[in-house]
């Protein structure tokens, strides 16, 4: 699913196990990572800001366990319908 020919600017120490692009510009880059550390998966939402012509991770928040991301999801859930406007 990784779909760009560039390396994702992620650190060599987390093994990435795939990735798919949800954002893309000349100066931000966000991207949803499943990646392994320590033999644990986790999946990161990662923003990167390009400066000097380099991208510099300027967010990340990471899920690791479908219990977290159960509670992450049913809260979002509850909010998404105030992103209509009325």
């Amino acid at each position: 699913m990784s779909d760009s020919s560039e390396k994702l600017p992620i650190s060599d120490y987390y093994k990435v196990i795939d990735y798919v692009t949800i954002f893309k510009s000349a100066k931000w880059w966000e991207a949803i990572v499943v990646y392994e550390s320590s033999g644990r998966r986790s999946i990161g939402f990662y923003l990167w800001e390009k400066r000097n012509d380099t991208w510099k991770r300027k967010n990340k928040f990471s899920v690791r366990n479908l219990d977290e991301w159960n509670k992450l999801k049913n809260a979002v859930d509850q909010f998404t319908p105030k992103l209509s406007s009325k």
